[in-house]
């Protein structure tokens, strides 16, 4: 504890301890028996150490790149996979959504389907042979055959469409606010929700979703922060901090905001990209 800290504790503490005499006495006067008193003077120190407790100061971690692959800069990323050796991105932007195949190591478009003018996609993740693609304002998803992109059906949501990822039980969809939506990956339907939360306040704009080690890691919408949360509460157990990352390529093109993590669980690789970048980065978390 720093010396100011201390310092402050034990003015807090003396105000306190006066506060119990001028109460106890007042009570005894009043002849309240002392088992009544008890109880009031432990109300009385669980609200004061109630409001007089810290902040939870969570970790925050920067980054080291370990590889630099070539990124379609014309792709509006809304989600990102990695699969079987092989990126899969959904794009956006009305007249311009797409779900690709995308070769890691080159940037080459393997495989595309575009979708429908009217429909802006989001946010992707692959289930057992199937690709869920989400789309922004339609609430409506559609589900692919993973390997030959033929649509297989569609299903509807109530919500706007973000970020998608899964636990391998359940489909784990963010809607740009701070709630996270949990759904039954076979019928849709919706099964379960939690709220996004920093030391009791919540935290908006969840974005890209991919789902790493047991946690949900989330895009901020228009930061350089990634979150990674707890699914089972919702609360942010530690933030990563990607300020800088494309600026270190000293490239000039014009791009959006940071959009689109992939993990390769089988190599223990982490991906990050952006909206239109010309990279996706391979990178390495550091404690700080």
């Amino acid at each position: 504890m720093k010396p100011d800290t201390l310092k402050n504790f034990v003015k807090e503490r003396m105000k306190i301890t006066r506060k119990e005499n001028i109460l106890k006495s007042n009570l005894r006067k009043m002849g309240i028996p002392i088992i009544i008193f008890c109880i009031i003077n432990s109300l009385f120190l669980f609200v004061n150490a109630s409001s007089s407790i810290d902040l939870e100061i969570l970790p925050i971690y920067s980054y080291r790149v370990i590889n630099t692959y070539p990124h379609d800069s014309n792709a509006f990323t809304q989600g990102l996979v990695f699969e079987n050796g092989f990126l899969y991105e959904g794009t956006g932007l009305y007249r311009s959504s797409s779900l690709r195949r995308v070769e890691l190591e080159t940037g080459t478009i393997l495989q595309i389907s575009p979708l429908p003018d009217k429909y802006f996609g989001e946010g992707i993740t692959i289930f057992e042979n199937k690709i869920i693609q989400l789309t922004w304002k339609s609430n409506i998803g559609f589900v692919y055959e993973r390997n030959t992109f033929n649509k297989l059906n569609n299903f509807k949501y109530s919500f706007e469409g973000w970020g998608i990822t899964h636990d391998g039980k359940r489909l784990i969809i963010s809607d740009g606010t701070s709630i996270i939506h949990f759904l039954d990956p076979n019928t849709f339907k919706e099964i379960g929700q939690i709220k996004v939360f920093e030391n009791n306040t919540p935290v908006n704009k969840i974005n890209e979703l991919e789902y790493v080690k047991g946690e949900i890691y989330a895009n901020i919408w228009q930061t350089n922060r990634i979150a990674r949360i707890d699914p089972r509460s919702g609360r942010i157990i530690g933030w990563i901090d990607l300020t800088g990352i494309l600026e270190e390529t000293n490239d000039a093109e014009e791009v959006d905001v940071l959009n689109g993590i992939a993990y390769d669980a089988v190599h223990d690789r982490l991906f990050v990209t952006g909206k239109l970048w010309p990279y996706i980065f391979e990178i390495q978390l550091i404690k700080n």
